[in-house]
């Protein structure tokens, strides 16, 4: 395997290392059973010193793909000095550890990702457990059923993969190889901790989830929930906007010219949702179960129910957490019985 040129040609999950530009590399890994199809790990190197964005979820397949990867830059798996985390989804984090365990290498996480880490280490949690209480409280009871079907009963299985970092991340400038420095960046909303970083030098943003070329990025999924995690999102959008626009990396998708287009569409893509959204409201629906329920979800307009559990509970938060921006607004009022929260 050879290192190709990143030309936008090829399907971006088509196996291969891609060089994106001097000194930094793209390895898509695969994702089974995964709608994303693949992560973005991408390799950051001077010749000696090799540094990891993202790492990729601890499965076999990615593993195998991943040292093939490193193999074509004339590396090892042994040869990772560290791994830079843009958050804490298994799909980023769990490789770095287990590698970490094997070869040493150390690992970066954003410092806001502490609670849920912790909490996800936790041998005695059951998946999902703090979302279905959000689903609850959204008035949703037949999405918590579906998913009590599809995951009730099982505790965590993946606890031993949510060890501590080596160091938590500070937003500021960090030196990554010789003469090649990145900025962290905090960008709260997809999850509590996320971080980007900028090589403002070649003008790159690794932009993780927190701007993604082809969908729209799931909102506070994390075992400890965020208040308002929309209203994170959207104010780490408009940092990111009021930036310069650099070339965008991200973790799902293929590498792009702009990181502002990008967030103009994502930013337009929720202002429009929340006019939608808080226009569902009725006398007769007061949920965000309810609205969830006469929305057209992704791309096709698919209904609640045609999707698989998993994405039904996503729908369904995110549509909470809109209403729930709308209430801060004050555009909405909120009230809660019986633990339902209702809108009016």
């Amino acid at each position: 395997m050879e290192p190709l040129p990143e030309d936008g040609e090829r399907d971006w999950a088509e196996p291969g290392v891609y060089t994106v530009s001097p000194g930094v590399h793209r390895i898509p890994l695969p994702l089974p059973h995964d709608a994303l199809r693949a992560v973005n790990v991408y390799v950051v190197t001077d010749g000696t010193r090799l540094v990891l964005v993202d790492s990729g979820w601890a499965l076999e397949s990615a593993r195998e793909r991943l040292s093939r990867g490193l193999k074509a830059l004339g590396a090892d798996l042994g040869d990772i000095d560290e791994f830079l985390i843009t958050h804490v989804h298994r799909d980023h984090y769990t490789m770095a550890v287990e590698l970490r365990r094997e070869f040493g290498g150390k690992v970066g996480l954003g410092k806001l990702e502490e609670p849920s880490l912790t909490r996800s280490g936790d041998p005695d949690r059951f998946p999902m457990e703090a979302q279905v209480d959000l689903l609850k409280r959204c008035g949703a009871g037949p999405v918590v059923d579906v998913l009590a079907k599809a995951f009730g009963g099982v505790r965590h299985t993946e606890a031993h993969l949510w060890e501590q970092p080596d160091e938590w991340l500070a937003p500021g400038k960090r030196a990554i190889v010789p003469g090649r420095e990145f900025d962290v960046v905090h960008t709260p909303g997809h999850t509590a901790g996320h971080v980007v970083f900028v090589d403002d030098e070649a003008g790159l943003v690794f932009s993780g989830d927190h701007v993604l070329p082809h969908i729209t990025p799931s909102i506070g999924f994390q075992p400890v929930p965020a208040d308002l995690p929309l209203s994170d999102y959207l104010d780490s959008l408009r940092l990111v906007r009021e930036m310069p626009d650099r070339r965008m990396l991200p973790a799902h998708g293929r590498v792009t010219d702009s990181v502002h287009a990008r967030v103009d569409e994502l930013l337009e893509h929720h202002r429009d949702r929340l006019e939608v959204m808080g226009a569902k409201i009725t006398p007769d629906v007061t949920t965000a179960y309810e609205v969830a329920l006469r929305l057209g979800w992704t791309r096709r307009k698919r209904e609640l129910g045609e999707m698989d559990p998993f994405n039904q509970m996503l729908a369904v938060l995110e549509t909470g957490s809109h209403l729930d921006l709308l209430v801060a607004q004050g555009k909405l009022t909120a009230t809660e019985t019986d633990g339902v929260r209702c809108y009016r």
